[in-house]
């Protein structure tokens, strides 16, 4: 177990954006993405860090970018610490599996949401409304159902502090264009389903997910983070059971423990124990060994 990484502050590096999970340095043409091992529940960053969650994140994008370029092409540019800026190389034991080198794009103002199941904000809004983002869906369903087949639901991208929220294909295309948003929405289907095809004879289920775009020269690449646990809900597929909550190898397992605590969601989160800490690196560390075949 390496030592966590709450935060970075790499001098001569240029300006730092430092968002839920990643500490983001602007090199002009590029970006060096550092992700720490800080993690975030109902967009509230928690106190404690969870060890080798930076590691984990960045290994299975890795994995990710690599296995699906030929759907889309992607921003990373490279992993390997000795192409980084002279001023990384001080850093390198730390920097070391965290760090992505990318390129800089112009990110699309949404958040491209796959489901195949019927959980979190999607089943709250489909028991209000009897469908998610605009589409409806069959009446009946119960919590964590599969659904007939995929559906795309983007969302508004968030501030630090705030909460996503669904939105409609229609506003997505008045705010990006309706070319480009249906070319998104097809590539996210795609991926998801190039996803669940890897994932399900490893025995996991890939309930949802969420993909980022950017656009650079006019080119559509698939940026950020991409099918990790803290951007996707993966279930263990024996144990699942539709019709309430599923187990996880995602941080689910956190926010089910902070709803029990009655907790109102809004900053200062409350502490961590050990134990909860534990529970979730053991998670992530799942995550990365049955879809990847790495360990940590």
């Amino acid at each position: 177990m390496s030592a966590p990484v709450l935060a970075t502050a790499l001098e001569g590096l240029g300006p730092r954006h430092q968002g839920k999970v990643r500490d983001i340095y602007d090199l002009g043409d590029r970006l060096l993405l550092v992700a720490t091992d800080r993690i975030s529940a109902f967009d509230v960053v928690m106190a404690e860090p969870i060890p080798d969650k930076g590691r984990i994140l960045t290994r299975i994008s890795a994995f990710w970018f690599r296995h699906l370029a030929d759907v889309v092409p992607n921003h990373v540019l490279s992993l390997k610490v000795e192409d980084f800026p002279p001023a990384c190389q001080a850093h390198r034991e730390m920097l070391q599996d965290r760090t992505m080198l990318v390129k800089k794009t112009r990110p699309l103002p949404v958040e491209c949401i796959v489901r195949g199941y019927l959980s979190g904000s999607g089943w709250a809004e489909y028991r209000a409304t009897g469908g998610i983002g605009g589409l409806a869906l069959p009446p009946g369903l119960v919590e964590s159902e599969r659904l007939p087949q995929p559906i795309f639901t983007p969302s508004t991208k968030a501030e630090l502090g705030t909460h996503d929220e669904n939105i409609s294909f229609e506003t997505m295309a008045a705010k990006v264009g309706a070319d480009l948003a249906a070319r998104v929405r097809e590539i996210s289907l795609t991926l998801y389903r190039r996803a669940q095809a890897w994932a399900e004879p490893r025995g996991i289920i890939l309930a949802d997910t969420k993909f980022e775009f950017g656009l650079v020269a006019g080119e559509l690449l698939l940026i950020d983070e991409v099918l990790t646990p803290d951007s996707s809900r993966f279930w263990p597929q024996g144990d699942y059971r539709a019709g309430g909550p599923q187990k996880s190898y995602d941080k689910q397992y956190l926010r089910d423990y902070l709803e029990s605590l009655g907790w109102n969601k809004k900053p200062p989160p409350p502490p961590l124990p050990p134990d909860v800490i534990a529970n979730t690196r053991a998670r992530y560390v799942q995550a990365l060994q049955v879809l990847t075949g790495e360990d940590v």
